[in-house]
């Protein structure tokens, strides 16, 4: 604490230097003044309307794009929040010759009406033609890739999970749960950490209705900028923002056979003042999931075999609600607060037929677990006459409460029935102070700095004692990161983060521990433009990921007597250094975006089976240990075509080895290959209808211990348009022709095999509807605002609900 005291105070200090650099604007304020480019596509013969023509803006002096859209079936186009300046429009749709047209907006003059552009057909030469639509849809920035969800008319009804699953470069197995590249990612919401994805992200991306979603930024090479967690990177979910005046809103539901969902979204604005809020509700219909586990030791020369044969019926419900208040003090200072709340609970009863070395019996079982998290953030911002000049102070407050109750009643024959019951509670409490300050040298070089405290407490309460735990974590960090160009075409974005980690806990009664680390995480990032939509980039950054409650906590889970689950407060945390050399390029509207990336990890956190016998009986406890080093060669391949104008198909394949080395426990897995895959066709028809086909293929997931056998899943939707576009309707299927996902996991250690099949049914049919209301007049872009941004923690490796991490969660640890 001493170490951090300092840290906490040069923070404060910081801030009112900062602030002391800036004046108050009062009358000399200028305000950012945008304006919109409308315009009518229409055939040059017929005089009617283009449906669905691709409209490009670039700026004139260096042709980069900086807006996009397409036409609706009246041939409109609106481009929204352009600046003033001097612009290239260019048009095209297959069939005509494609029309570039010169523009500019002033100050005096933002918004620009070109009235009706007509196009001429053309039935030979359509290499005149190009589709741009697809540049709005990827982006390819300097340290990210950014698919704009808003752009794609089949997120209508459906999720966040479902918009993740067509982001470049990333897959979700049926849990929910995200991987970039076959490693874990941390995902914020606007560039901020929340209570709930802490818990389960799986359950938080389920409440995040698609229509929420502006675009989703994938990080693959995170500067010093950003916390050091992540070893595959980050994921920033931006939520749209409410740049218009007037009161507007949503309401979104789901039903189904398998669960339902909905959210009721509403914003005000006036002036200068925004006030938001939101409701959202899940609920997954108890259903039973067959699960067969075997498992043999041979401890002392006794060899054990037990087989259990049986079911669970499980569960869940959730709901969040949040609020927000964002006011524009001036043209330059900006006070925003936001409260998030969120409650899941899931769980449910189940039984199983035991054989022990050949004596039956059976269990009788139920297990309930529930999550409840408060978000509290506060923000300022300050931005100055110069461009790009911009200082905040952020605090945030995060307090969570998960509790865990179990019970299991044995019956054997001849015996009394004997009653195993578990309770804990687990509370984390932690407050951050954030400070961040850019400063531009010039239009290229650009400097951003900014120090971080972070202070964690972890309790967690057994109704046993000596299973007690209180942790205590704090950290302290600053960073600087320089933007600038190295040539015309070179941009370059290095960095430094330091981080000091102090830790102090109490396990039961009389194990303490304690322990400190100061590291450093350098990132480099060099991105050059070879040619007009084309880029190569290179990186190189090191990152940490600190294990969290999930993996720290004492806490004897023995739902599952045969094979209990516990968390190991002594883990290190782990270190991860990553090289990665990426190529995007657009062709025709096309993109491809292709990267090799070369990892490795020290001190990998993995579930360790330990085999043991207690009170008897012949146990695999599963707890968590640092297995030793890994290293991983990857490649990931992402690929968008237009067939036709309408018709969208998206490709995205990643492969990345496997292998785990110990010398001191003389481990060495071997090399293996893990892939992920998926493909997309959307097809949006007229009148208003879309369509879409999907699928994804996950390979066997590797552990040093075992492997789980690969799944694939995959599903179909139809939407259409109603009430004059304010709303939309449709009907989804999963999985339609296959009942359940069978899962397999094998693990073997030197004295012991560990086996379990779970048959989870997976087929559902749902009908979803989205209404959208509220009349808006715009008034320019929304203030990007700053945040509190925690992303240091290691995630639990099943992160819950998402329609099967709750089942999963309850069926492996209830036998």
């Amino acid at each position: 604490m001493k170490r951090i005291l300092p840290v906490l105070i040069l923070i404060c200090c910081i801030g009112l230097t900062a602030n002391a650099q800036f004046t108050l604007g009062g009358a000399s304020t200028k305000v950012t003044v945008t304006g919109r480019i409308t315009a009518v596509i229409a055939d040059s013969i017929t005089r009617k309307p283009i449906d669905y023509a691709s409209v490009a803006l670039a700026k004139a002096k260096d042709n980069k794009n900086v807006n996009g859209a397409v036409t609706d079936p009246k041939g409109k186009v609106v481009l929204q929040n352009v600046s003033p300046d001097a612009y290239q429009l260019s048009i095209g749709f297959m069939g005509y010759k494609s029309k570039t047209i010169t523009l500019s907006t002033t100050l005096e003059k933002p918004d620009h009406n070109l009235g009706t552009i007509y196009l001429s057909p053309t039935s030979s030469n359509l290499k005149e033609v190009e589709i741009s639509g697809q540049k709005a849809l990827i982006e390819n920035k300097v340290d990210k890739i950014v698919y704009n969800a808003e752009q794609d008319i089949t997120n209508a009804g459906g999720d966040a999970t479902d918009v993740m699953r067509k982001v470049p470069m990333l897959s979700v197995d049926i849990n929910g749960n995200v991987q970039l590249r076959g490693a874990a990612v941390r995902v914020l919401i606007n560039g901020k950490p929340s209570g709930t994805m802490a818990n389960s992200v799986a359950d938080a991306l389920k409440m995040i209705p698609a229509e929420q979603i502006k675009s989703v930024e994938v990080i693959t090479s995170p500067s010093a900028k950003y916390d050091a967690e992540g070893s595959g990177g980050i994921i920033n979910i931006i939520t749209k923002k409410k740049t218009a005046e007037g009161i507007n809103g949503s309401i979104n539901g789901t039903t189904g056979t398998r669960s339902n969902n909905g959210a009721f979204n509403i914003s005000a604005k006036t002036g200068r003042l925004s006030v938001t809020g939101n409701l959202g509700v899940n609920q997954a219909y108890p259903q039973n999931s067959k699960v067969v586990t075997f498992n043999t030791s041979t401890i002392g020369g006794v060899t054990n075999e037990t087989f259990q044969n049986g079911f669970s019926k499980w569960s869940r419900v959730g709901y969040n609600g949040g609020g927000g208040l964002d006011y524009d003090i001036n043209g330059y200072n900006n006070i925003s607060t936001t409260v998030k709340l969120n409650r899941f609970s899931n769980g449910g009863p189940g039984r199983s037929d035991i054989t022990r070395n050949g004596v039956s019996s059976t269990n009788i079982r139920d297990m309930d677990m529930s999550f409840n998290n408060l978000d509290w953030n506060v923000d300022y911002r300050k931005t100055s006459k110069k461009e790009g000049e911009e200082f905040s102070a952020s605090a945030q407050l995060s307090t969570g409460r998960n509790g865990s109750d179990f019970s299991n009643r044995f019956i054997i024959p001849g015996f009394d029935d004997q009653v195993i019951t578990g309770h804990n509670t687990g509370k984390n409490n932690e407050y951050t102070l954030q400070t961040d300050y850019t400063y531009p040298f010039s239009k290229t070089t650009t400097l951003e700095t900014g120090l971080k405290g972070i202070f964690r407490n972890i309790k967690s309460d057994y109704d046993v004692a000596q299973q007690d735990f209180d942790y205590d974590q704090n950290v302290a960090a600053a960073y600087g990161v320089m933007g600038f160009k190295l040539s015309k075409k070179i941009l370059v974005k290095a960095g430094l983060r330091a981080e000091y980690t102090k830790i102090n806990g109490l396990a039961g009664n009389t194990t303490n521990f304690d322990n400190d680390y100061f590291n450093l995480f350098p990132s480099v990032v060099l991105s050059q433009n070879l040619k007009a939509g084309t880029t190569l980039k290179l990186s190189y950054n090191r990152r940490v990921q600190r294990p969290s409650l999930f993996y720290l906590n004492p806490f004897r889970n023995e739902s599952d007597v045969f094979n209990p689950i516990e968390g190991n407060p002594k883990l290190d945390p782990e270190l991860t250094d990553n090289m990665e050399l990426g190529y995007s390029t657009f062709i025709k509207g096309s993109m491809i975006n292709a990267s090799v990336f070369y990892r490795t990890t020290k001190d990998v956190i993995e579930s360790f089976i330990d085999p043991r016998i207690e009170d008897g009986i012949a146990k695999n406890l599963t707890t968590y240990r640092n297995v030793g080093r890994s290293q991983s060669y990857g490649v990931n391949i992402f690929g968008s075509y237009n067939p036709k104008p309408k018709w969208t198909l998206m490709a995205n394949l990643g492969l990345n080895t496997y292998e785990v080395k110990n010398a001191e426990r003389n481990l060495n897995t071997g090399t293996f290959l893990n892939y992920t895959a998926f493909a997309r066709s959307a097809y949006a028809l007229s009148g208003g209808w879309s369509t879409e086909l999907w699928g994804v293929l996950n390979s066997p997931k590797r552990t040093s211990q075992g492997k789980t056998d690969k799944m694939y899943f995959y599903g179909a939707a139809v939407k259409k348009e109603i009430l004059k576009k304010n709303a939309t309707i449709g009907i989804n299927a999963l999985n339609p022709f296959n009942r359940d996902l069978n899962i397999k996991t094998l693990n073997t250690t030197a004295n012991s095999v560990q086996s379990t099949d779970i048959h989870y049914p997976l087929r559902s049919f749902g009908l979803n509807f989205s209404y959208k209301f509220g009349k808006m007049n715009f008034n320019g872009p929304a203030k990007k605002k700053k945040g509190v941004n925690n992303d240091d923690l290691k995630k639990e490796e099943q992160q819950g609900g998402g329609g099967l991490g709750g089942g999963i969660g309850g069926v492996g640890g209830g036998n």
